[in-house]
């Protein structure tokens, strides 16, 4: 077809002879092309249809999967990675698919992934941090680490993650405050919010106090208000009182721990502490103090022998 325009453009009066050899030549050509480009770029268009295929098929898998779950932030989340998985994927296909055809119609690609690699190391070398956060991002997303709503430890910051994208986590702590951190950062998490929270409470006990008896009233107390029926349903687990943890002077430590749902543990521990102050108070249990802290007793001795009443020091 080449040889044909040229020709064409060379004079309008082709001699005969002349004429029958362009279509010799351009009839060979269609021939070579249909015999060894054809099979080729058909073979080159059919492997990109299976691939876009394929990248469709997990991207419908992973919405549907976001569909089920989208009781909470992890659904959009799934979108989000299902999103950079289409266009991630159709980039690297077109590009390829793209190369091979150039090669086909002998088109040099040599310069062409020259320049590509060039691109590349330049902007790999001009956003490093950028990268990098964004693969920490995919990894978060993918490891399932934390999600939006979650209490959580990053980057020796304690809050709520109020955001989450593959290049920054939005952090709240209880003041207020609106935390920024590069997803690079974060070497460690620690996930306060998976699958249930513990309730803990120490109790601190004047020695005199009978152990068996605090205990007794410790498990009798904390079973009540586990199964109140306010807080029933946010209880997962029986109380837990193991014994004394630690004795300090005067002053004997009980431990009351109690699983329960995540972020839901506030409003049982104010009731736990309000229960036990009340059955103390029933039974006679003093609590503990500070061992820093110290009363000493001394007689008056400006009184009579006989009414010398005793004074604190």
């Amino acid at each position: 077809m080449f040889l044909f325009l040229l020709a064409m453009q060379d004079g309008l009066a082709l001699p005969d002879q002349s004429f029958t050899d362009v279509v010799h030549h351009w009839h060979r050509d269609g021939l070579a092309f249909v015999h060894k480009d054809l099979p080729e770029l058909v073979l080159v268009l059919v492997e990109a249809f299976i691939l876009t295929q394929v990248v469709a098929f997990l991207v419908r898998r992973m919405e549907r999967l976001a569909d089920h779950r989208s009781e909470g932030s992890r659904g959009a989340e799934i979108r989000t990675l299902a999103a950079i998985l289409r266009a991630t994927g159709l980039g690297i296909i077109g590009f390829i698919v793209l190369v091979h055809v150039l090669g086909i119609f002998g088109i040099p690609t040599t310069s062409l992934l020259a320049s590509a690699g060039v691109v590349g190391v330049g902007i790999g070398l001009g956003a490093q941090s950028l990268f990098k956060d964004m693969l920490n991002g995919i990894f978060i997303l993918i490891e399932n680490q934390y999600n939006v709503g979650d209490t959580v430890k990053l980057a020796s910051l304690t809050g709520t993650v109020v955001d989450l994208t593959l290049r920054i986590t939005k952090l709240r702590d209880g003041d207020g405050t609106l935390y920024f951190i590069p997803n690079s950062q974060i070497a460690t998490v620690s996930n306060l919010s998976r699958d249930f929270a513990v309730a803990t409470l120490s109790i601190t006990v004047d020695a005199v106090a009978d152990p068996d008896d605090v205990l007794r009233v410790l498990r009798a107390t904390a079973l009540s208000v586990r199964n109140e029926a306010a807080f029933k349903n946010i209880a997962i687990a029986d109380p837990d009182v193991p014994g004394v943890e630690a004795i300090s002077g005067r002053v004997v430590t009980y431990p009351v721990s109690i699983r329960v749902h995540v972020n839901q543990k506030d409003a049982l521990l104010r009731e736990l502490r309000r229960r036990i102050l009340q059955a103390f108070e029933e039974n006679g249990i003093p609590l503990g103090t500070d061992p820093a802290n110290m009363l000493v007793m001394k007689r008056d001795p400006t009184a009579p022998p006989s009414q010398q009443p005793l004074t604190s020091a």
